[in-house]
């Protein structure tokens, strides 16, 4: 992972070449073993995969480029796995460097893609007045409060917890202490959303290189695994910043029972297995529905779960034990996947989650990745 900044005079292609430099140097390979491509993530917000090929004097066999959104940072990975596992390349590189401060508008009015067919790319949804990227994720908070009796200013607990794990992350963007009081004091900036409560726009870079666990075991560093992969969900009842049943476009109120395949298919046998979690914090309120939608916690009930500590280091479940993007930077979720490497290495420094064998990637959308020590 690249430095991070609010603003920076480099670019989008200079970061993911950085990226891509220090996961080869860590992993001990050379560039012209690299045979895979994939990112989340492309023009006008990054670099597209067929530029980086060129620039990067790269010969790819294999290549996968999302819509340009964070949200497709976990089937990016996977995907790269997939190719890997079905010998379409050797060695993936999934990286994005990307340049926010460099892009202008993000949601809104002017916000060319918050006019696309059906509603905005974040959730928004113009033509109700709802135009910004955080509207769906306070209105589906505030029909979860409401439904469950709850105070939202519960929800601080969240970015209070990720600020103090940024402030043990030297690489950091927001490292300044957040407290109950300071938190109040934040203006709104989608009611009941505060400040502290939406992700950073950054700039900079990350990168994580996927081949078989034979492979590895020979390079240079301890081998993470991917031992379950679980897809992300769309449809009538799902809403990205919501669970089934409390989103914008949702037909009903009545919640479903999930069904995660990702512990079966890790060999685990629940949530109550995980040592870490890391998950795409666009909002403070992604880890409540994260929290419920994977079982952590029963429906109604992770807002009261998550408090007093429970979700911070030493805690019970330490979650997005870098920051997150709330705290450490927005490079589109490749900080949370770089995280989660750190911590089963035992590479966390001050924030290393004791005994961590086993992290888990969710989002809100539904898919996840489980990763392990090498055993």
């Amino acid at each position: 992972m690249t430095e991070v900044s609010r603003r920076s005079p480099r670019t989008a292609l200079d970061f993911a070449a950085e990226a891509l430099r220090l996961a080869l140097d860590d992993a001990g390979l050379r560039v012209h073993e690299v045979d895979g491509l994939f990112t989340n993530v492309g023009y006008p917000l990054a670099v597209d995969y067929d530029r980086m090929a060129e620039a990067f004097g790269l010969g790819i066999r294999a290549a996968v480029q999302t819509w340009t959104h964070g949200r497709f940072v976990g089937p990016a990975l996977q995907a790269a796995v997939q190719s890997v596992a079905l010998g379409m390349s050797d060695i993936a590189a999934c990286v994005a460097g990307v340049s926010f401060s460099g892009l202008g508008t993000v949601g809104g009015a002017g916000d060319l893609e918050g006019m696309r067919q059906g509603g905005g790319s974040h959730g928004e949804l113009p033509h109700y007045g709802m135009t910004a990227p955080g509207a769906g994720a306070a209105m589906a908070f505030q029909r979860y409060c409401a439904r469950y009796g709850y105070d939202p200013e519960l929800i601080a607990a969240v970015p209070i917890a990720f600020r103090k794990h940024a402030r043990l992350n030297p690489a950091a963007q927001m490292t300044d202490a957040l407290e109950t009081d300071d938190y109040r004091h934040q203006p709104f900036v989608v009611e009941p959303l505060r400040r502290p409560d939406f992700a950073l726009l950054s700039d900079g870079g990350g990168c994580l290189l996927v081949t078989t666990v034979e492979r590895a075991r020979d390079l240079r560093r301890p081998a993470v695994v991917v031992a379950g992969m679980q897809g992300l969900h769309a449809g009538r009842n799902e809403f990205i910043f919501a669970p089934p049943g409390l989103g914008v476009f949702s037909q009903s109120d009545t919640r479903r029972i999930e069904r995660n395949t990702v512990y079966t298919q890790a060999g685990l046998t629940g949530p109550a297995d995980i040592d870490s979690l890391q998950l795409y914090d666009a909002f403070s309120p992604n880890l409540v529905f994260v929290l419920e939608r994977f079982g952590f916690a029963g429906e109604g009930q992770a807002l009261d779960w998550l408090q007093n500590g429970r979700i911070e280091l030493g805690g019970e479940l330490p979650a997005n034990t870098a920051g997150g993007l709330l705290s450490e930077a927005h490079i589109c979720g490749w900080g949370h996947m770089v995280e989660a490497a750190r911590q089963l290495r035992g590479q966390a420094g001050p924030r290393q989650v004791t005994g961590c064998e086993t992290v888990q990637w969710a989002t809100p959308f539904g898919d996840s990745l489980i990763f392990t020590k090498d055993r």
